[in-house]
């Protein structure tokens, strides 16, 4: 898979050290072009195929001439915060994020510290397509350093935000359930959660890489963590994804509570501070309309992909962002999705508002959404759309992203869209109960049937 998200494949089928080194190479070559001297930083998760790829993109930009420095294994929002606060010109991180433990990928960093923008990384797939990577003599080749601070920086960040009242919340004294995974995440949140004062057990932690189970942090895969709140009467579950940018939550009583209420919570304890606008993307719940009506602030939607919403937040001045897969961008702090930063606004709002979780999100209108993957083919795409929005009849249409319609007097709306990360087509649909959302999806996937 090759997209605006990078390169991903599975390990020794699409994906070979010698296939990330070129990559490496080439962008090494295209980012000097455009950005001009400095270093690319380097991070990973803590896939067990990471430091055998980490070592062939740490090859792959010295044979081009460029300095790197190696951050290990990294949240991948660290790495592009330090990237943002260095003199570097980009940065690749050795990660697939969500998929299986058999997958690995590159994401592909400009030096401004968010990922390759929509015209950038049309740039330089055509750059790989065209042209070779400079290599240079033997007394040219880029140098390393390691940094194992990245992480410490972007703790001591995100502690002194003015959106979190880091005393009140040690005062509280939150007891928390966590859920890492075995991915990079571990290490990080144990130390966030003791600097937030918090009480916290934790599964997972050990950042090895051996996923005992789908790392994607949806509500289906979580009942270890339901188990362990229930287990230590904690206050709250926290679920990580692999490289630490996405954010799951389950209540006290051990209920998931889906991913969109992350975002929704963490932009109340925002905009609680910092009134501004919002901004999410197409596939993301009505609930987060609602905190943002709620506070007196507009809301725009942008097409899905991180990149997408942060753009969008930069053009919008807008003061948090994100995704309804459980990403939080808070402009305060970077332009990235952040699963520290959505955690500590999270206990924040518990905090703020005197709550237990299932409270908290009780006080919000309640939505089902139902997410289905389908095998469908990309060329007949256009004409899916085309037969999907005369079979449906909705009162909204947009087609930034693929097709979404909507029917705002029902509270409900239907997203058809290629993957940008797997070989599929996503069917989304939210409603206020879930058996609309389920016909929605069912009535879609049907004429999607009738189209092949």
């Amino acid at each position: 898979m090759v997209s605006v998200s990078g390169v991903r494949g599975k390990v020794g089928v699409q994906l070979t050290p010698e296939l990330f080194a070129g990559i490496a190479g080439a962008f090494g070559t295209f980012m000097r072009r455009e950005r001009g001297d400095g270093p690319i930083y380097v991070g990973r998760d803590s896939r067990t195929s990471g430091p055998m790829f980490s070592r062939a993109v740490i090859a792959g930009l010295q044979s081009v001439g460029v300095d790197v420095v190696d951050l290990g294994v990294v949240p991948t929002p660290t790495l592009l915060l330090a990237v943002e606060e260095s003199d570097a010109i980009g940065g690749m991180g050795v990660t697939a994020s969500h998929n299986p433990a058999e997958w690995n990928a590159l994401k592909l960093v400009d030096g401004a510290g968010i990922f390759l923008d929509a015209d950038l990384s049309a740039r330089f797939r055509t750059f790989l397509s065209e042209e070779d990577p400079v290599r240079v003599g033997w007394d040219q080749l880029g140098t390393v350093r390691e940094d194992n601070a990245a992480w410490p920086v972007h703790l001591a960040a995100i502690l002194a935000l003015p959106h979190l009242d880091v005393g009140g919340l040690r005062a509280r004294r939150l007891k928390v359930a966590v859920d890492c995974v075995h991915g990079a995440g571990g290490p990080v949140m144990a130390q966030l959660l003791e600097a937030l004062g918090c009480d916290f057990q934790g599964i997972g932690m050990d950042p090895d890489g051996l996923f005992p189970r789908d790392p994607e942090p949806t509500a289906a895969n979580l009942a270890a963590l339901s188990a362990l709140v229930q287990e230590t009467g904690a206050d709250i579950g926290l679920a990580i994804d692999p490289d630490v940018d996405r954010l799951s939550l389950v209540d006290e009583t051990g209920a998931a509570m889906g991913e969109d209420l992350t975002l929704a919570l963490a932009s109340a304890a925002v905009l609680r501070r910092t009134p501004g606008s919002v901004v999410t993307n197409l596939s993301t719940s009505q609930v987060v309309e609602d905190v943002a009506r709620a506070f007196g602030v507009p809301l725009v939607r942008s097409a899905v992909g991180e990149v997408n919403v942060a753009r969008r937040m930069q053009a919008e001045s807008a003061v948090v962002g994100g995704e309804g897969n459980g990403g939080v961008i808070l402009s305060a702090l970077h332009h990235t999705r952040d699963a520290p930063l959505a955690a500590a606004l999270v206990l924040q709002h518990l905090v703020d508002e005197g709550l237990t979780a299932s409270a908290a999100a009780a006080k919000w209108p309640t939505y089902d959404i139902v997410k289905v993957k389908v095998d469908f083919p990309r060329e007949s795409l256009a004409d899916a759309y085309v037969a999907l929005e005369a079979d449906l009849a909705a009162g909204e249409v947009d087609r930034t992203d693929g097709l979404r319609l909507a029917w705002p007097g029902r509270g409900a709306w239907l997203h058809v869209r290629p993957s940008g990360t797997e070989p599929i087509v996503r069917l989304i649909a939210e409603a206020r109960d879930a058996s609309a959302a389920q016909a929605l999806v069912d009535r879609a996937a049907a004429v999607l049937g009738g189209v092949i």
